[in-house]
């Protein structure tokens, strides 16, 4: 599946350009999944950030050393607040359905189709239909009209928009290393006909809203910066000079060990074709969500370890 290699920007409401986090397809082809579309600048700072944090809370960045002082042997259960856009005709997604994207939630991160289980489970805490044609037709341009009267909850609450994204575009999202600077535009918005049983060929399993839910959790794309350091900051996906395209068998673009993670979540491809997130993975959601999105906690792991 080729990629549009132009960078698009936008400006938020303080005058600095921000990425664009959106879907982009080959003229006249199928939408795909998203570009994150972050510099390897950009990238990196985020993993910094991620591992002051962490050193400032735990004392270490080690997440494997982490993980054994947390002894996490609950899981993470993330409440969702799930907001359906509408014009009144188009796009009107029943509680059913929400439920049903929540089940592929659950199964996505727990390892059902081979993966890790990350130890993150969803939750449905509300669902909400709001008529409102601009907002339903141009997410992009309301983004923050949208949040700002919609979302609620804290850094550790799923705010989840779907809406008539685009031909164009499937969804996007916020980084949780975004959270503290700008808690009102937190959030994932996808495009509602790419949710699970929707009406977009190849991608109808619901699979646009783990991606995305992923980037909202801290993952980068497994091709992140190509086969340069620092990849994806991942340790066990391996570097990936391009994205998959459509559903290939095997692929290996870079020099370093490993074949590229052409089933991986958040690399591009049909949902056909992903089914898993990595071990490693799984390590770093846990860790982004006890440095950014659940702060408490944190603060008292780190108390009593």
């Amino acid at each position: 599946m080729v990629r549009a290699t132009s960078h698009t920007a936008a400006c938020d409401t303080s005058g600095h350009a921000r990425p664009v986090r959106g879907v982009l397809r080959r003229s006249g082809g199928p939408p795909v999944h998203d570009r994150a579309d972050l510099s390897r600048s950009q990238v990196q700072a985020m993993l910094d950030d991620l591992r002051r944090t962490l050193r400032a809370e735990y004392g270490t960045d080690d997440e494997r050393m982490l993980e054994a002082r947390w002894r996490r042997a609950r899981r993470i259960v993330v409440p969702v607040r799930f907001h359906v856009l509408t014009d009144g005709r188009h796009g009107r997604l029943s509680k059913a359905k929400a439920k049903r994207q929540i089940a592929t939630l659950n199964a996505a991160y727990g390892g059902k189709w081979g993966g890790a289980d990350t130890g993150l489970r969803f939750r449905l805490a509300s669902y909400r239909v709001t008529v409102q044609p601009a907002w339903f037709l141009r997410p992009h341009v309301y983004e923050r009209a949208i949040k700002k009267r919609l979302r609620k909850g804290g850094p550790g609450t799923l705010n989840l928009f779907t809406a008539a994204v685009g031909v164009d575009v499937l969804g996007f999202s916020t980084f949780p290393q975004w959270y503290r600077q700008d808690p009102r535009n937190d959030g994932v918005v996808v495009d509602y006909r790419s949710v699970t049983g929707g009406t977009y060929r190849h991608f109808d399993r619901g699979f646009t809203i783990v991606h995305e839910v992923g980037h909202w959790l801290g993952l980068f794309h497994t091709f992140e910066n190509g086969c340069q350091t620092p990849g994806d900051g991942v340790a066990d996906t391996p570097y990936e000079s391009t994205p998959a395209e459509a559903c290939p068998r095997h692929k290996d673009t870079c020099p370093q060990r490993g074949a590229d993670p052409v089933r991986n979540f958040m690399n591009y491809g049909w949902d056909d074709c992903m089914r898993e997130f990595t071990a490693g993975q799984g390590r770093r959601l846990r860790a982004a969500w006890a440095a950014y999105r659940e702060p408490r906690r944190a603060k008292s792991a780190r108390g009593k370890a």
